[in-house]
This record gives C-alpha cells, sequence and structure tokens, in this order.
C-alpha cells in the first residue's frame, strides 16, 4: 500500500524531532564537557574558525530548497546534480583561496593550514551529500545523520586527544574533520545503494536548468538573510545593552531559539517542503490541506506549550540550568515564547510558496522581516530601555512575515482554484 505524503510527513517530522533531541544532548554536554577543562581562549579560537568557514559554505544549503522542487517539477537530477557540483567546487575553491588566508593573516589566528584545509573539505562534502539526501526525500539517512555527526565527534576527539596524544584544540579541528569526512561517506555509500549519480559532467542551460539556477541564487540568499535577523538581534544588543544583558542573550536567549529552531521549524524545510513540492506537481490539493492542518496543529501545541512553560515556570528554569548571574534572561525568553508560533507557521507557508517556486516572493518576504525588525527595535525603544526590546523585534519581524506569506499563500491558492475550474 502506497504511502501519503501526509504519512510521510508525520513519520519523518517525528523522527527528525528525536534525532535532533539527541543531537543537542550530544553536541550540547560534549560543549559543557569542554569548558570544564579546555583553555577558554582555545575554544574561542576554534569556533570562531568554524563559524567563519560555515558562513562561507552556508549559502550552498540555500541551495537544497531549489534542488527539491525543480528536481520534483522535472526529475532531472543530472544536470541538477551538475550545477550544484560547479557551484559547490568554485564555493570551496573561494574558501580555500580567500577565507583561509584571511583566516590566518588578517585576523591572525594560529591555526595549521592542514587543520582548515581539512575542515573545509570535509565540510564541503558534507553539504554535497546532505543537499542531495534531501533532493532525493531519503529522510531516514536524514536524520541519521543528525546524531551521528556530534557522536562520531565526540569519538574523534577522543582518539586523537588519549589515543594519540594531540592537544585539545588540534583534536577538536581533527574531530570536526574526521566526523563531516565520516557521515559523508555514510550518506554516499547509503544513498549509492538506491540511486548512483551519473559522473561530472557538461550542462546543456535549457530554461528549466536557468530557472534553477535562478531559484538556487535566491534560495542562497535568502538561507542568508535568515541567519542575519539572528545576528542584527546581537549587534543591537551590543550596541544597546551592557554586557551583562550581552551574555544573558548570548548564553540563554539565543541558544534557546537556536534549539527551537532545530527541533521544531528545520524541519518543516527538511521534511514538508520536499512533500509539498511532490503534491504540487501531482496536484494533491487535499493532501497539501492535510499537511498544513496537521503543521498548525503542532505549531500552536508546541507554543503554547512553550509560552505556559515560560510563563508559570521560566525562572525556575533558568535558574536550575543557569548560574544565578543569568535570571534575568527568563523575562525574556517568556517574551520570545510569545512569538514562537509565527516562526513556526511561517516556516511553513514560505515552505508552500517555495513548493509553488515561487522563490523571488519568498526572499521578498525575508527582507521585509529584517527591516520590521530594525524598524520596531526602535519603535519599541521608546517605551522601554530593557533588552527585552531587542526579542520583541524580532518577534515582530517574524509576525511581519508571517501576515505577508498568508496573503502570498491565499493568492497562490485561488490561482490554482482558478486554474482548475
Amino acid at each position: 500500500m502506497a504511502v501519503t505524503p501526509i504519512e510521510r510527513v508525520k513519520s519523518a517530522f517525528v523522527a527528525g524531532i528525536w534525532a535532533t533531541l539527541v543531537s543537542i544532548s550530544i553536541g550540547f554536554g560534549f560543549k559543557i564537557w569542554l569548558a570544564q577543562w579546555v583553555v577558554k581562549s582555545d575554544l574561542a579560537l576554534y569556533h570562531t574558525v568554524v563559524d567563519i568557514i560555515s558562513m562561507s559554505l552556508i549559502l550552498m544549503t540555500g541551495f537544497r530548497s531549489s534542488m527539491v522542487v525543480s528536481y520534483s517539477q522535472t526529475q532531472n537530477d543530472k544536470d541538477i546534480t551538475n550545477i550544484f557540483r560547479y557551484t559547490l567546487i568554485a564555493m570551496v575553491l573561494l574558501t580555500w583561496g580567500i577565507v583561509l588566508p584571511y583566516i590566518k593573516h588578517e585576523l591572525h589566528l594560529d591555526v595549521a593550514y592542514f587543520h582548515l584545509v581539512g575542515i573545509i573539505l570535509g565540510m564541503g562534502l558534507k553539504v554535497y551529500f546532505a543537499n542531495q539526501i534531501a533532493m532525493y526525500r531519503m529522510y531516514h539517512i536524514s536524520n541519521k545523520v543528525t546524531w551521528m555527526e556530534p557522536l562520531g565527534q565526540v569519538i574523534a576527539f577522543g582518539v586523537t586527544f588519549y589515543l594519540l596524544n594531540q592537544t585539545a584544540i588540534a583534536s577538536l579541528f581533527y574531530s570536526l574533520m574526521l566526523s563531516s569526512l565520516a557521515v559523508a561517506g555514510y550518506m554516499f555509500v547509503n544513498r549509492r545503494k538506491v540511486i548512483a549519480t551519473t559522473p561530472l559532467a557538461s550542462v546543456n542551460m535549457t530554461p528549466s536548468l536557468k530557472s534553477f539556477v535562478q531559484k538556487s541564487i535566491t534560495s542562497a540568499l535568502e538561507a542568508g538573510a535568515g541567519l542575519l535577523m539572528i545576528y542584527i538581534t546581537v549587534l543591537l544588543t551590543i550596541a544597546h545593552f551592557s554586557i551583562d544583558e550581552l551574555g544573558d542573550f548570548q548564553v540563554v536567549v539565543r541558544p534557546m531559539i537556536a534549539y527551537l529552531t532545530l527541533l521544531f521549524v528545520f524541519p518543516i524545510y527538511r521534511f514538508v517542503l520536499p512533500e509539498l513540492a511532490v503534491c504540487v506537481r501531482e496536484k494533491q490539493n487535499e493532501q497539501v490541506g492535510l499537511i498544513k492542518r496537521w503543521i498548525y496543529k503542532i505549531a500552536i501545541l508546541v507554543s503554547i506549550s512553550f509560552f505556559v512553560l515560560m510563563l508559570f515556570a521560566g525562572q525556575q528554569v533558568v535558574d536550575w540550568v543557569f548560574p544565578q548571574t543569568y535570571s534575568k534572561a527568563a523575562p525574556v525568553l517568556m517574551h520570545f515564547s510569545l512569538f514562537f508560533v509565527f516562526m513556526m507557521l511561517n516556516a511553513y507557508q514560505l515552505a508552500f510558496i517555495k513548493a509553488h517556486g515561487l522563490f523571488v516572493q519568498s526572499l521578498a518576504i525575508r527582507l521585509s522581516g529584517i527591516v520590521a525588525l530594525v524598524a520596531s527595535y526602535y519603535f519599541y525603544t521608546l517605551f522601554t530601555d530593557n533588552v527585552v526590546a531587542v526579542v520583541l523585534a524580532l518577534g515582530s519581524g517574524y509576525m511581519l512575515m508571517f501576515i505577508l506569506s498568508s496573503f502570498v499563500e491565499r493568492r497562490v491558492v485561488r490561482q490554482h482554484q482558478g486554474q482548475s475550474v
């Protein structure tokens, strides 16, 4: 019996949440353990290098949405994969040629070239196979990789530090390099059992492939805009508030936003978008409606639970998990909980819009959220000088995005209903 899209979404989404919980537990526990004994400057150096390289490759994850949608529409995986290969090779070479010297000679970070090159290649291969897995809708592989990568890094760190007698900082770089290569190899072997992709070859740029390239560029820009929203909140906090309030935001609030996003927002792009794209291609409007209702129920349930927890026990939770010096973060989290529902619902609506190939509209909505964030922040500062204004501004940005994406979604639905009449 064939599995329906809504059944695939439910199964993959729930499995994804459990896999992410395991990943967060391993990764967060590893960070806490390292912080107990590794020199703080070494950890800062490691995270700075990883952040810089990650930022240079993060745009390639923007290709994922366009690959998923274009493949669902054309089934032309050969040319789509080759275009992505050429683009990724170019990005890796640019990272190697520009970012690596910047880290060494401009920032004067004392990191071995071998470590930098190894991390660039390892992360590049991981992005390549992760995008392929997403395009072919191999959710079981994707969910396994979610927890295998942090586990692999812990194991690799133990081997290099305790058995090979490397320094802690060198072991961190080796562990990231080896874990990235390991999960890339795992994805390659398991994907190849089902689908063997063709070798690197020339591409005949048909109109559909030109459209794919345009969507990919737009999607990459949107991925950057999504990250920019979070970094703007950090910059606003740095510019207008004390170091103590910055610590509350960086240590408590931002990680909480990141973990909730990993658990409940990213799965919408990973699992819901591919199924919506297939439903749009096959005109399964009933399945689209079922998926939407299920996501809305999950979003409302999760958001209400988060809000109630923060309202009645937020202070106790923060005081239990973090030292007393971070207790003022609890009210900020409580205000963020008011807006989290918009993050989830907006993620669904942007996925719906992208499934119909409207990547430019999706980018425009994301950019409007950035404008709303900045404008609303300065509006809120007229009434309060508390750091909570930053989170309220972030929530306002997502709320405006939700409103705009709702209008676009309704317009798309009306157009398709008109075409079916």
